[in-house]
């Protein structure tokens, strides 16, 4: 229950990830050499999820970056659309149906316009809600991505803080090894020297 509490209470950044623990005194988070295996296993996992979360989030930003310039794009295109005048003559336009296959087109007059919405749904909207609707979605994403970047930095950052700590605690670990050899050589060379003859 204990550790329940702290990870409600333990700092996060605004999107809810945790701080990694910084490590200043080794002695905080290991008092004995039994405690180090379970301690380096400990930040083992938590850099493993936080190398989940960056590559989560990476993929997150790569489809923000491949999304923002086609609703910019689409957003453009409305915005012309509204400054047709009605007696305006059609509009010949060149337009793409896929990545290698363009079409022409002669555009008349309009007030409404056919917006894909996604999972194969397409409604009309007037042109001034189209148009609304185009800007949040583009505020909303280039928002988005703006909290990815961060969040980026901020797993790195984090990843980091925990490969520092890793290292510590293992360092941490040899000193106390070299120490316990050192004081094992140090009575067992007083033994032999209380055993051995004089002369």
């Amino acid at each position: 229950m204990a550790t329940q509490v702290q990870r409600k209470d333990a700092p996060t950044n605004p999107r809810g990830i945790p701080f990694a623990p910084f490590v200043d005194k080794v002695e905080d988070y290991v008092s004995s050499r039994a405690e180090v295996d379970g301690t380096m296993k400990s930040f083992q996992e938590m850099i493993a999820k936080y190398q989940f979360m960056e590559v989560n989030t990476q993929r997150r930003s790569a489809g923000l970056k491949d999304k923002i310039p086609d609703i910019q794009k689409t957003l453009d295109t409305v915005r012309f659309l509204k400054t047709r005048e009605p007696d305006a003559e059609p509009l010949e336009a060149t337009f793409e149906l896929n990545d290698t296959l363009y079409a022409k087109a002669h555009v008349p007059y309009t007030d409404e316009v056919y917006l894909w919405l996604g999972a194969n749904v397409m409604l009309a909207y007037p042109i001034p809600e189209a148009e609304e609707l185009l800007e949040g979605k583009l505020n909303a994403a280039k928002l988005t991505l703006t909290n990815c970047e961060e969040d980026l930095d901020f797993l790195r950052e984090q990843i980091t803080t925990l490969e520092v700590a890793t290292a510590r605690v293992y360092n941490w670990d040899v000193t106390q090894k070299r120490k316990e050899k050192t004081e094992l050589g140090d009575h067992g060379e007083r033994d032999g020297k209380e055993i051995a003859p004089n002369g």
